[in-house]
């Protein structure tokens, strides 16, 4: 199954085509139409199996269309915090999902991500935190801190990711 079929927005179906992507993997052909449905949902699959795909398309679709939607900006002035919330149990894969979503985003005009993790200066973090934001990928604990230092707004997230949850609940 080719992407064209997902009914995808025009600019991630460049983005995938820039990146060689042509066709669907099997997790991404189940999850992402009730993804874009906004259906909850629950999905296990092997390393490499396109996972990351299969839950930031959607997502990039929610943030493209609500960028149509006048009562989805931010009001000037008022720090929104992102719609989008992506939870992961460490920094290595952090890094990973935000060069997913940076790179399937790669035409989507003024995509904003942040990625929210330990081991990394908090002034970068809270410059990232401050502006408007499409998409914050964090890991727990340094979401928390950020939580509990009012930096972090979650009040307008619209769709949360829990990636390897099993991995997060096993680290406690």
């Amino acid at each position: 199954m080719n992407f064209e079929s997902l009914n995808l927005h025009e600019s991630l179906l460049s983005a995938l085509k820039t990146a060689g992507y042509t066709e669907a993997t099997e997790v991404q052909q189940r999850a992402i139409p009730p993804a874009l449905d906004g259906r909850d949902l629950m999905v296990s699959s092997s390393t490499g199996s396109g996972k990351t795909a299969s839950f930031m398309l959607p997502a990039l679709t929610k943030v493209i269309a609500g960028r149509n939607d006048p009562a989805q900006r931010p009001r000037p002035g008022v720090v929104a915090g992102p719609r989008i919330l992506v939870l992961v149990p460490t920094r290595e894969l952090a890094i990973q999902v935000s060069k997913a979503a940076s790179n399937y985003g790669r035409h989507v005009r003024g995509l904003r991500v942040a990625t929210v993790v330990g081991g990394v200066p908090y002034g970068l973090q809270l410059r990232q935190l401050s502006g408007p934001l499409d998409i914050l990928i964090a890991t727990p604990g340094r979401l928390m801190d950020h939580m509990q230092s009012g930096k972090a707004v979650l009040a307008n997230v619209e769709m949360l990711v829990l990636d390897e949850a099993d991995r997060m609940l096993d680290m406690g």
